[in-house]
């Protein structure tokens, strides 16, 4: 199943990227008043007028792939087993460092543990169903 998401998500992204491309190719209205009086765009690759039918129905085929891909990706993180309980009750416990045995002296400075000194203090308050 996660080849297949993988394979979904591979197509969603590969149809934002040609709509992208698309819809940047095209031109806006006012393109096409300038086309009338002279400016030379109607000589393009596509045509005075093809160029509108090709992208447009281009991009809304993209657009189409990847409404479909959108809904499979959250139709299919909808199927998987939702797991029970808590987030913390997944969580390591470690115990507090020991405290050193050496005898403390003025030369002697010690350093602070970097485990925390509450262990499963917090986790073991929460109510569970």
């Amino acid at each position: 199943m996660n080849v297949f998401s993988s394979v979904i998500l591979a197509v969603q992204m590969l149809a934002a990227l040609g709509m992208i491309g698309l819809i940047l190719m095209q031109h806006g209205k006012g393109a096409d008043m300038g086309a009338s009086f002279g400016s030379g765009s109607s000589g393009s690759l596509f045509g005075a007028s093809g160029s509108a039918n090709f992208l447009s129905r281009s991009t809304a085929a993209l657009a189409t792939v990847f409404f479909v891909a959108t809904l499979a990706l959250a139709y299919m993180s909808n199927i998987r087993p939702a797991s029970s309980g808590s987030v913390l009750e997944g969580a390591p416990v470690t115990a507090p460092a020991p405290a050193s045995s050496a005898p403390a002296t003025g030369a002697d400075v010690s350093v602070p543990s970097a485990t925390p000194a509450a262990g499963a203090e917090g986790a073991a308050q929460i109510p569970t169903k």
